[in-house]
Formats: C-alpha cells, structure tokens, sequence
C-alpha cells in the first residue's frame, strides 16, 4: 500500500522564488485573542506568506520563503508576549503541548483548599448560620491563590499589555485584581470580597485542567498510531537475528517477525505465510492474508505464522509516518468558517474592557455603590472568555480527522473536510474505483492470423506496461509460455492506446477511436465487439496500418465490480448525492456497469486531458463535486474538483492530488468521508454558536448585575469544557464499511 504525503497545492503558480513550510510549537496561548496575535506577529515579518495558528494543538505553521531565518519568526512571537520553538520535521514531540495534568492538579487543588474557607460562610448563610472569618484571616488564604497560583494570569497579561494586545489572561488578571483591590479597600470597614478572588482562580484554573485533559482525547488518534511502531527489530543479518533499535534499520534489511508481533516497517515477505492485522492502521476489520511478494505496512500485527520481510522504507518515509504526518497536517491546518471567530476575536478583549469601564461607570452614577459597580464590571470581565471562541473549531477538527484516519480515511487539510459535507455530486473514474482494477483477458478474436499471433504481438507491446489491460495481456501470454520478440520505438497514446514496432512492422494497440482516427476499417469485427461491449467488456484492437489488411484482430477484458461498490452508491443515493461515472472505457461497457450498479449518470469514452472539462461542466450544474480515482490519468480531474478522493491502492500520483486519501479500497468509504465530515461540521458550528451565545447573553447579564463574579467565574470555565467536551462527542462514530453495515 502506498500513501500519499502532504497535499499537493490545488494549483500551482510559477514562481521563482522556494518557499518552504515551518512549524512552531507555542506556548503562552490561553484564548482566540491569542491566535490571532501570534498570527499577525508571524505575518509581519518580511517574507512570510502565510501562518496558521491553532489553539488545541498550540502549534503554528508558516508558510515562508527560503531564505526567511526561523529565529525572526521566533523573535517575533517573543516581542507579541508568546514562546516560539521550531519543530524539527520528523520530531516525535506530542502534538498538543499543554503542560501535563499531574503539574496543573495539584494547583487546582490547593487552590480549592485555600479558597474553600473563603465561601464556606457564602454556602452557610442559607441555613441561617451567619459567621464570617477575621480579615487577616481571609487575607491570608486569598493572597497565596492571587499572587502565586494565579501568578500565571499576571506574567501572560503582561506580556500581553506589554505587546499592546489583550487576551484571557490580561481579563483575568484584571477583574481578580479589583475584586482583591475592593477587599483591601474595605479591609477595615467590610464588607470583603477575597472569596470572588480567589474562587475564580480555581474556578479558572479547574477549566484549564479540565480542558488540557479533554484536549488530550482529541489527539489520541495519533498517539494511537505512534504507539504503533515497536521500538525494536530482529533484523537476520549474515545468518544470524540480532536485536537492533528500531532506527537502526536500512533499507533491504531481513526482518524477522514472530507470530503476534508487530510488523516493525513497511516490506515485502520473502518468506512464510500468516494473516496480518492492519486494522489500526487501514481500518479494515478482518486480518489479511500475507505470503511471498506480499506487501506489509509497518504497525500491523502478524497473526499465525513466522515471516521474514524485506525493509522496503524506514523511518520518516513508512506509510505510519506518513499518514501521521498527513493528520497532525490536517490537526494543524485552519477551516474556513475558523474566519468568523477570528474577525471577532481581533476586536473582543478591548470591546469587552470598554464593556465593562461602562458597567463600573453606569452602576457608580446610577446607585453611588463603588462596591456593586466594582463586582459587576469585574463579572463582566471575567465571563467575557474568548477561549471557547478559540477551540470551537480546531478541537472538531482535531477529533474528526482523528476517527477518520483510524478507520482509513485520510483527510488532509480541513478545508477538504469542511467542503466535503456539501458534496452534491460525486463522479467516479470506473477502472480500479467501482472495478477491481484486475481485468482478465477473457475473448482474443483473430481477423488476420491465428489467436495465438495476435496474442504474441500485444504481449510484445505490453511487456514493461503498468496499465492494469496491460498486465492481463502479459499475464495470459506467460500462462502459454509464448516467447515473445521485442517490441521498439513504443510509444504511448494517452487515452487512446499505444503504437510500436514488432519485427520491424509497425502496430497500434488501443481503443476504437485510435483505429478510426488511424482509418482502419474494423470490418466484421465490428459486430462481435458491438456484441461484448454490450455485455460489459473492454475491448482493445490491434492493428498494423500500411498493410494490405490492416486489423490483425481484437482483445476483450472483463473487470469484475467490487462486491461492495452497490451498496456504496446506493449509501450515497441515500445521502442526497447524485453520481456519474467518468470513464474512457467504451459507451456500452460503462453504461453496463452502472446500471448493475445503479449509477445516476454515464460520460463515457472521455481522454484524460478532457476529465477535468467534465467536472467543470458538473459544477456549472450546480453545487460541490467530488472526484473520485485511483490512476495517474484521474489526477487533473482530482485536483480540478472541489474535494478529490483518491484510493489508497492506486498511484501516489493520485492521492497527492487529492485532499482525501481511502487507505484501502472499499467505495463505501466514500459515504463514511462524506458522514464524518457532515458530523464534524455540524460539532463546529454548534460550538460556535454556543461559544456566541455564550458571550451575548453572559455579558449582559453580568453587565446588569444578575451574575456573581464567582458564578461569572463558573461559567467561564464550563463554556470552554463544554466546547471541547462536544467536540469529544464525534469519538462516538464508527465507519459502516468497518462494521459491514451497508
């Protein structure tokens, strides 16, 4: 199996300038306000083209020119109030850098010790038990929860202020700060606040806890698949198995792999036989069966028997290391509806400061309590959060793509995923997608000459070709054990076949549009093709032009549809989704196969170079097209469409140009991509829109003096959980191909 890396540009523009792509993992963001200033830093140094920040992974990626010096970029962050370390490429640094639960526990937790005799008496007075602890006393427990576990508050609102930018931290600092500035005040006189304080903190720092460790289910999809690799191998070397690191392997080394044990890199068996699990890493449920010149990707688990494979990749270029690469991509990258929360997000931390100076001034002038209008403008300070803002979508994103690539699909950006969900039409190439892609030779009629010539003459032709008629061709000649010439000056005729030369004659091999554009009478021929196209097969002519009888004879194929693909287009039928196939086969042999299969529409004996004008035409019709192939031909036509999806047992050719790789090939996973990317959109804009609703009924209330800052405090920290913990909600999902569900 051989996968693709990251995505190929959709179109690509000349240029004479090398540009290169950087990640940085960032520590310090706390909200959306965050990412978007890290953002603006990254761009503002000169030759930075693009720069992506996403607040679940903590990451940047940056797309620059050559000569930029990643230490500006780094120097820039640093002068936003941020932490920027270059991600060497290959580095197995865990994808979300938030600090580990074990050190952010126990701050909650004396957090919560310290602030619990503070609003015990608060708790107490609704049963009638009136009782308040000493000022010192409260002084004492609130000081060590403002100023040195909140301390975090003060360092990032600094940094902030000091970038002249705002952010989560800088509301924090300064809502906590007045409410334990309005205490002191009335240190004397009473009455105290410290409690507001000091419970806000831990209520904040709970969120953050809880949210580090939701964040941590999101990427758990590629920790699965890095866990996957065993560390070491058994590697057979001069007769003897030695036991080496797992990055001591070489490219040709024997690997000896044990019943039950892992597959340590991608290789082919040279001997033994067993099945082979790959389920964590294709999705496919049922083990395969492996013997010799099998191909087996690395993390998959060996079943029965003892196999010796040769290293056909290690390293950074196995297919685990590559589809980890291609999902931490898509964890990376932004979608676009992400635009809406950082327009908001540029503009929110001042509109809010502003928000809450009119809540202080409005309540001073209205009632002439310092003390009422202090609280409220602190509530409105602290509920005012961009944090769910911030998480609504990456988290979605992150959860999404992960449950993807566990069931064997490959998403590798998330504007693929985020269009996928509006796919209207989807158009099929036939061979290899809807087919098997393993045609049989199964009719040779002879016009000049015996069966057995004309057999002769196109294996000549075909030996070396990879085109799947080809290989049936090649592949009957060995059966009869023919010795076949050497065919020269062969050359290929893109969609149409190829010509060359045997025994110093000229011959061309292909469709009937290369015979009539040749003008070579197909004679009665003619009617025996008419005849098996009808039935479903491809048929190829072979011709030698210039000669008194120019058809030598014809070859029919037959390619047996996949025993899923029915049910496949019916699931997407099902799904409100039109489907057409795109194929260079023959009018009649395509229109056989969809109607077995139940296919919308047929476009039929199209040249590669005109699949992409297809698509153009099915888009003008309206709505988004999906492109689905597995061949060097369906490239233009995966990369001219909104969304390609490309099979992962076809050409890397194709799935660079797709942005949605299938690690195996099962159509039904068609319908899966389109599922989990319509669930995964959905979980974004729910989120969003309860991270707004949030903030528009929150503000006000506070603003109005209907919400504590403690309950301000509580609901600030839930709103971030609940975001996140929706987002988990996705991990739910189970692909129908992988369950066998039709």
């Amino acid at each position: 199996m051989r996968t693709a890396d990251l995505p190929a540009p959709r179109s690509i523009a000349k240029t004479e300038t090398k540009e290169e792509t950087q990640s940085f993992a960032i520590e310090g963001m706390t909200c959306a306000s965050c990412v978007r200033h890290v953002e603006k830093a990254l761009l503002s140094v000169d030759g930075v083209t693009k720069a992506t920040v996403n607040l679940a992974t903590e990451k940047a990626l940056v797309e620059m020119r050559a000569e930029v010096d990643p230490q500006s970029l780094v120097n820039a962050v640093a002068k936003a109030g941020y932490d920027a370390t270059p991600i060497v490429k290959g580095d197995t640094r865990k994808t979300v850098t938030t600090p580990s639960s074990g050190s952010e526990l126990w701050r909650v937790i004396l957090a919560a010790l310290l602030s619990m005799p503070l609003v015990m008496p608060m708790l107490a007075e609704p049963f009638g038990v009136h009782w308040m602890l000493p000022g010192w006393v409260q002084l004492l427990f609130a000081a060590p929860v403002q100023f040195w576990l909140g301390a975090r508050f003060y360092r990032a609102g600094w940094k902030a202020l000091r970038a002249g930018s705002g952010n989560m931290d800088l509301l924090i600092a300064i809502g906590t700060s007045a409410a334990f500035a309005l205490s002191l005040a009335h240190f004397s006189t009473g009455p105290l606040y410290f409690e507001s304080s000091a419970v806000i903190i831990t209520l904040v720092l709970l969120g953050k806890w809880l949210e580090s460790r939701a964040k941590r289910q999101t990427t758990e999809a590629i920790r699965a698949l890095s866990a996957l690799q065993p560390e070491r191998a058994i590697v057979r070397r001069g007769g003897r198995d030695e036991d080496v690191a797992i990055d001591a392997l070489r490219v040709g080394d024997v690997l000896v792999v044990r019943p039950g044990e892992r597959v340590p890199t991608d290789g082919v068996v040279t001997e033994g036989a067993s099945h082979v699990d790959e389920s964590l890493i294709t999705g496919e449920s049922v083990p395969v069966a492996k013997k010799i010149d099998d191909t087996v990707t690395g993390g998959a688990i060996n079943g029965e028997g003892l196999l010796l494979v040769r290293a056909s990749a290690v390293g950074a270029e196995t297919t685990l290391a590559r589809i980890a690469r291609m999902v931490e991509s898509a964890q990376e990258g932004k979608a676009p509806i992400q635009r809406i929360a950082d327009k908001v997000s540029a503009v929110f931390v001042p509109i809010v400061l502003a928000i809450a100076a009119l809540t202080f001034a409005g309540w001073w002038l209205v009632s002439g309590d310092v003390a009422a209008a202090a609280l409220n403008a602190v509530a409105v300070l602290v509920i005012a959060c961009p944090c769910a803002l911030g998480l609504a979508t990456p988290t979605s994103i992150m959860v999404g793509t992960g449950m993807a690539a566990r069931h064997g699909i490959l998403i590798k950006d998330a504007e693929a995923l985020e269009i996928a969900h509006s796919i209207k039409t989807i158009a099929f190439d036939k061979t290899g997608t809807l087919t098997e892609g393993r045609p049989e030779l199964v009719r040779i009629v002879a016009a000049n000459g015996t069966d057995a010539e004309l057999l002769q003459i196109a294996a000549s032709i075909q030996r070396g070709s990879e085109h799947p008629l080809a290989r049936a061709v090649t592949s009957r000649a060995a059966e009869t054990s023919q010795s076949l010439p050497s065919a020269t000056n062969t050359k290929a005729l893109p969609g149409r076949g190829v010509e060359a030369e045997v025994d110093g004659k000229k011959y061309l091999l292909g469709s009937a549009r290369l015979m009539h554009e040749s003008a070579v009478p197909l004679g009665e021929l003619l009617g025996v093709a008419t005849s098996l196209e009808a039935e479903g097969h491809t048929v190829s002519w072979l011709a030698a032009p210039g000669t008194g009888q120019a058809l030598v004879g014809l070859l029919a194929f037959r390619d047996a549809v996949k025993p899923t693909a029915k049910a496949a287009v019916q699931r997407l039928h099902d799904q409100g989704i039109r489907t057409v196939m795109v194929s260079g086969d023959n009018q009649r042999a395509a229109q056989r196969v969809a109607t077995e299969l139940g296919i919308s529409e047929v476009v039929a004996e199209v040249l590669p170079a005109d699949k992409a004008g297809v698509i153009d035409r099915l888009r003008s019709a309206g709505g988004v097209v999906a492109m689905v192939g597995d061949g060097v031909n369906d490239a233009p036509a995966l990369a001219r469409a909104d969304v390609g999806i490309a099979m992962g047992t076809g050409t890397d050719v194709a799935m660079h140009a797709a942005g949605v790789t299938l690690m195996r090939g099962d159509p039904r996973l068609i319908s899966d991509a389109v599922d989990i990317s319509r669930r995964t959109y959905r979980k974004i804009k729910q989120n969003l829109f309860w991270a707004f609703a949030y903030n528009i009924i929150g503000i006000p209330l506070a603003a109005l003096g209907m919400l504590s800052p403690i309950l301000a405090g509580a609901a600030m920290a839930f709103s971030s959980v609940s975001v996140v913990a929706n987002a988990l909600l996705l991990r739910r999902w189970h692909s129908s191909a992988s369950t066998g569900k039709s």
